[in-house]
């Protein structure tokens, strides 16, 4: 089954820099059976976080996962990007940002409840206002 992933463990499992942090999202992503699915916010704050820190290298090797069929970005539906708006203004008090948003918006569009993630926010935002996402680590 496949798994949602926020920018953090993108560039976590890319930059072996992040110490124990690339180690518990390598670890994470052995136990994971199916692709990782990505939103296009999510994939652009993961390029510019990787720029910033390994250049073009850091930012090829998130295109590689691509090009091997490891991560795919989804593409919201008009409907999608409508529910982002409308999360990002029920969650302002988190708040909650369009990356994020995009990232409950597709959970609730593919019915998937497993998120890859560092940010606690998701312990807090619920699937189609009811459901706790399984965060992993």
């Amino acid at each position: 089954m496949s798994i949602l992933a926020d920018a953090g463990p993108l560039v976590a499992l890319i930059d072996r820099g992040q110490g124990e942090v690339h180690r518990v999202c390598a670890a994470a992503l052995k136990a994971v059976s199916g692709p990782i699915v990505t939103t296009w916010p999510c994939f652009t704050e993961a390029m510019y976080f990787l720029g910033d820190l390994q250049g073009w290298k850091g930012q090829e090797a998130l295109w590689r996962f691509i090009e091997r069929g490891a991560l795919r970005v989804h593409i919201p539906t008009g409907s999608e990007t409508a529910r982002m708006r409308i999360l990002m203004e029920k969650y302002r008090d988190t708040p909650m940002d369009l990356a994020d948003a995009s990232l409950v918006a597709a959970a609730e569009g593919l019915e998937l409840h497993r998120i890859l993630t560092l940010d606690s926010d998701f312990r807090v935002y619920r699937i189609n206002g009811r459901i706790a996402f399984e965060v992993v680590p």
